[in-house]
């Protein structure tokens, strides 16, 4: 992509703050940015449907391109990536949200692509016992699954725990900000951020010079819900940003898990009351979570399978069965990653192949075939 389209995307994400839909809609009206910034003054004429308060408030988009260079520039300067959502370092599994960002701004080593990603979110105010559930839950993710990336937002409490544990038991960790990559919010986790950058990364939708405004921290909830394949929930109160981030994740269709926690112990009784509303899945042990989300790991030892397949597969669904072949089962995550075809279609594809005895799906969003 050229500088310039990247420039017009970022004055776009500028006019139109927290309203990635319409941000989406647009361009895919008018098939770019620079198409949008070209006819600004007279969007009715490319976008007949467009009404007049949004062709009026377009108009004013080269107010924001000056920035955009600045921002850019500042991106060049200190080794960050300006990642838009068609580009192939996008994460893939964010790109399937219906309100992903237009445009995501990263710094690290990891791959926002990896097979295995989980999201661990919980109370600012977290307790021994959460804190003692990072440390343990994080040492033995790292011993069966040591590829697993861990997601969560740098915040006081459980999201700093999970990251520091993650770091301590050699897994990567990557942390999205709501604010800009100029700046770590809290101050006091800055050496912890600062080690994340090989170790993980800093991932926003937010320019530089952005405030840690409270509407930052709201948007900021849907990448942690939307990157990961699955979102745990260790401590928290009856409210709370992180079940914000649980209903987020359910609304995507992704996996949800909570720590249980006493009976009218402040701290967990948002967990339980997940896990009593059937809004998450009560997790157990970390095998218990790793079998199932049907992720392989380190001390699986599988023979070979094999299969004869005796039904003509269109292309696609030669993908699919290509990527299920030779294993008892994967996750319609993983599969998306893999496959590098959209859920949606990836969805329908499975069913059909279900429905001519090629595949059988299983609990918990697995697949395999029969």
């Amino acid at each position: 992509m050229s500088e310039q389209e990247l420039i017009y995307l970022m004055a776009l994400t500028r006019l139109l703050p927290y309203n990635s839909q319409v941000q989406h809609a647009l361009l895919d009206a008018a098939g770019n940015a620079t198409t949008l910034f070209e006819a600004r003054r007279d969007l009715g004429s490319l976008i007949p449907e467009i009404t007049p308060r949004l062709a009026e408030t377009m108009a004013q988009m080269g107010d924001h391109v000056t920035r955009a260079e600045q921002e850019l520039t500042f991106a060049q300067n200190n080794h960050i990536a300006v990642i838009p959502c068609d580009d192939s370092r996008y994460p893939i599994r964010l790109r399937e949200c219906q309100d992903a960002s237009v445009i995501l701004f990263y710094r690290g080593n990891a791959d926002l692509n990896s097979l295995h990603i989980l999201s661990i979110v919980g109370t600012r105010k977290a307790t021994d016992y959460g804190k003692r559930f990072c440390q343990r839950f994080l040492n033995e993710l790292s011993q069966i699954c040591p590829d697993c990336i861990i997601v969560s937002g740098l915040a006081y409490g459980i999201d700093i725990a999970a990251h520091r544990q993650a770091l301590a038991n050699g897994l990567q960790t990557i942390g999205v900000l709501a604010h800009g990559l100029d700046q770590i919010y809290p101050r006091m986790h800055r050496n912890t951020a600062i080690e994340m950058l090989t170790h993980g990364g800093l991932l926003t939708e937010f320019m530089s010079q952005s405030n840690a405004d409270k509407i930052n921290f709201v948007s900021r909830n849907r990448i942690v819900a939307g990157i990961s394949d699955a979102t745990l929930v260790v401590e928290s109160a009856r409210k709370g940003g992180s079940l914000i981030t649980a209903d987020i994740a359910n609304g995507y269709g992704r996996d949800v898990f909570a720590v249980p926690g006493r009976v009218g112990d402040s701290a967990s009784e948002g967990c339980n009351q997940l896990i009593g509303n059937n809004r998450a899945a009560l997790l157990t042990s970390t095998e218990n979570f790793v079998d199932a989300m049907g992720w392989e790991t380190k001390g699986d030892k599988k023979g070979p399978i094999q299969r004869d397949l005796f039904v003509q597969l269109s292309e696609e669904e030669q993908v699919v069965y290509n990527a299920l072949k030779d294993t008892d089962g994967k996750h319609i995550n993983q599969l998306t990653v893999e496959t590098n075809l959209p859920i949606g279609q990836l969805s329908s594809l499975l069913f059909e192949l279900e429905m001519r005895g090629v595949v059988r799906q299983l609990s918990g969003g697995l697949y395999r075939l029969v």
